[in-house]
């Protein structure tokens, strides 16, 4: 059985897991590297509504994580934009993804929000997949710009 929770001020420890799993699962690892955060930094992260770490647990251990952020748009629409997703190898396939995706679908509508998007390399076949069965596809381009 695979439990889903939300990340409070109070999950620091658990913030590390997450982020020690996505850096396991995602190529580059030193980009989720936050170990020089304090513990009041998670907690005040934690703190921030428009900040969202969601986590699937299987026996206490992470096996998925979804990180999303909300975005108040000036015009006043909110969106929530969802950053990094994963699900451990061993419970691909189960729902997980989907499962954390419908969380923060609760959460956004619960903050009045209009859209949660998402973005995916065209090669990712099994993320293209899960989200368009889940959502509306749109081709844009994407840029990273340095500042």
């Amino acid at each position: 059985m695979v439990d889903y929770a939300r990340l409070g001020p109070s999950d620091g420890e658990r913030l590390d897991e997450l982020n020690r799993f996505f850096a396991r699962v995602f190529p580059d690892p030193d980009i989720l590297d936050c170990s020089g955060a304090s513990v009041r930094q998670r907690a005040d992260w934690l703190g921030d509504e428009r900040n969202v770490a969601l986590v699937a647990l299987h026996e206490e251990a992470v096996v998925g994580g979804l990180v999303a952020y909300r975005l108040d748009k000036i015009e006043g629409r909110r969106e929530f934009y969802i950053y990094d997703l994963a699900v451990d190898e061993l419970h691909r396939r189960q729902g997980v993804a989907t499962k954390l995706i419908e969380v923060l679908g609760d959460i956004a509508r619960h903050a009045g929000a209009w859209a949660v998007y998402v973005q995916a390399d065209p090669v990712d076949g099994p993320a293209v997949a899960l989200y368009t069965k889940l959502g509306k596809r749109e081709d844009v381009y994407h840029f990273d710009i340095l500042p």
